[in-house]
């Protein structure tokens, strides 16, 4: 059996419980050494087989699991936040079933969501904005058409980016040239959840200057919107107005 295991975002103890435990019982782990916390090996077991696939194509990923198959041996393929976000977890899976190898998949918290603990923010407020765009800025991997930062931020929506903090200055122009005014609130979170974690708050306008002013160019999520400004609405949730399933209304 192979298990796909997301990392978490960064600190150690934010791998799920699960995850953990598949950790503890594996015969062999490759994990995503260029992102994931090396403190999350401690949990392998004596013997365990550990590779690091930062320094491996797909086809030696897959030779390892293959061999780690025949021999009858559990493998852990440890990535870092979550698998279903840039995680090239879908040409490792066809691969495994187009070998017939059994895998399951173990999510884990995405980067994004311990960028939004670093920043204290909540990406869905009430009339402000109830969408959030995940996206990322196109380089050597392309966008498809119409998945341009200047599309997606025409929305207005709370915009997500990952992949990009080399590119601050595009970023910002694209965003502007969406429509985001460039006073609009932005952050760059470097590393989440890290020790090393460093949240630079600005707008829009001074992306690409706070990125140079904390020599920001990677590891690092943007995050745009008005949702990081201080105006909103009220839930009609806890609104003692509101009747639920669960609550009369109180006049």
């Amino acid at each position: 059996m192979v298990d796909f295991v997301g990392a978490g975002c960064g600190a150690a103890d934010l791998i799920t419980v699960r995850g953990m435990r598949l950790l503890q019982s594996a015969d062999v782990i490759i994990y995503a050494g260029s992102l994931v916390n090396p403190e999350l090996l401690k949990y392998a077991k004596s013997g365990c087989e550990i590779y690091n696939s930062a320094e491996m194509t797909l086809e030696e990923i897959i030779d390892i699991i293959k061999k780690a198959e025949n021999r009858g041996k559990n493998t852990v393929r440890l990535q870092t936040g979550d698998l279903s976000l840039y995680g090239a977890l879908r040409e490792q899976a066809d691969r495994l079933a187009e070998l017939r190898i059994e895998y399951r998949i173990t999510p884990g918290v995405s980067s994004m969501f311990g960028a939004a603990a670093a920043l204290g923010a909540e990406y869905t407020l009430p009339g402000v904005s109830q969408s959030v765009v995940i996206t990322r800025m196109a380089g050597r991997t392309e966008v498809p058409d119409g998945e341009g930062i200047a599309a997606l931020a025409a929305h207005g929506c709370t915009m997500v980016i990952f992949l990009s903090a080399g590119m601050t200055a595009e970023v910002s122009a694209e965003l502007q040239k969406g429509g985001i005014a460039p006073g609009t609130p932005a952050a760059i979170v470097y590393r989440a959840t890290w020790d090393d974690e460093k949240v630079c708050r600005c707008t829009v306008g001074t992306l690409q200057e706070t990125a140079v002013n904390n020599g920001i160019t990677k590891t690092a999520l943007i995050v745009v919107g008005n949702v990081l400004g201080s105006g909103y609405e009220l839930s009609k949730l806890y609104d003692s107005a509101f009747e639920t399933g669960y609550r009369k209304a109180k006049t």
